[in-house]
């Protein structure tokens, strides 16, 4: 779900929505949840003193796990749940949510959000993250494979993509192979479908999974090999400290799993390169 698709959520939506909500205490939790409990008439400062738990919207679900396992005695309640659409209320009209999260992420690290260096920050990130999990679309143009049926491989295929635990980047080269059956496909689409699945939030093993699946759905072909090797910033940059620590994965499918012959010329290729 992205901002693209954008529904302003109206005072009478909300109206119609807490009509039906019980009489009681409510704790808005901040900052959206506190509106409506203003709305009901009966706010309260704190948790402990609630008959309920009001949020604008569940989303994703943690806040209200958050809430339900802190005070599991309280109901949480919420008026909207997350949908294709993403909706804007009325206290985020001028608002752009994604930059004013990122400024709120600086001054939880300590640093100055309004200094000259960090004052476009939160807009040049959200922009860059935008733009990058966002691959470009593509045509996924396939041949007749004329009776050819021996390897056709593409290796050393830069990629980059974002680590889904720690949010920092990991990079490195693909090696994709394939023995065609009757299709084959234009060799600008094997890194096209490497980079339809390396952009996004992901983890190297997934990748190289996927791209694999992919080539055999839309190939149907003898056999597919894809092999990643690549380094994880979080890794060299947190936790261990390792720099230059380089990890491989491996998807073989069809021939490539069952004739040591194919996956051996396969792996020699890609060794020699």
């Amino acid at each position: 779900m992205g901002q693209e698709n954008r529904r302003l959520v109206s005072w009478k939506d909300i109206k119609d929505k807490l009509q039906f909500y019980p009489s009681g205490k409510y704790y808005g939790v901040p900052r959206g949840g506190q509106y409506l409990a203003a709305a009901l008439g009966n706010p309260v400062d704190t948790p402990e003193e609630a008959d309920y738990i009001i949020d604008d919207i569940i989303d994703s679900g943690a806040t209200k796990r958050r809430y339900t396992e802190l005070y599991p005695t309280k109901p949480f309640l919420a008026p909207f749940i997350a949908e294709s659409d993403w909706l804007v209320f009325p206290w985020e009209v001028n608002e752009n949510p994604g930059a004013d999260n990122i400024t709120r992420l600086l001054q939880v690290i300590g640093e100055d959000p309004n200094r000259e260096g960090l004052k476009e920050t939160p807009h040049r990130y959200l922009k860059f993250m935008q733009e990058f999990l966002t691959p470009q679309p593509f045509k996924f143009t396939t041949f007749s494979g004329e009776a050819y049926d021996e390897l056709v491989l593409s290796s050393n295929i830069p990629f980059f993509s974002m680590c889904e635990h720690h949010l920092a980047p990991f990079f490195g080269v693909a090696h994709i192979g394939y023995i065609p059956s009757d299709k084959i496909v234009g060799i600008s689409k094997l890194p096209r479908t490497l980079d339809k699945f390396a952009r996004r939030l992901q983890n190297q093993e997934r990748i190289t999974r996927q791209v694999a699946q992919e080539l055999t759905e839309q190939l149907n072909p003898k056999g597919v090999a894809v092999v990643l090797e690549a380094r994880h910033l979080c890794q060299e940059m947190r936790g261990i400290k390792k720099p230059g620590i380089m990890t491989t994965t491996s998807s073989m499918t069809g021939v490539f799993k069952d004739d040591l012959n194919a996956r051996n010329e396969f792996l020699n290729l890609i060794n020699k390169k």
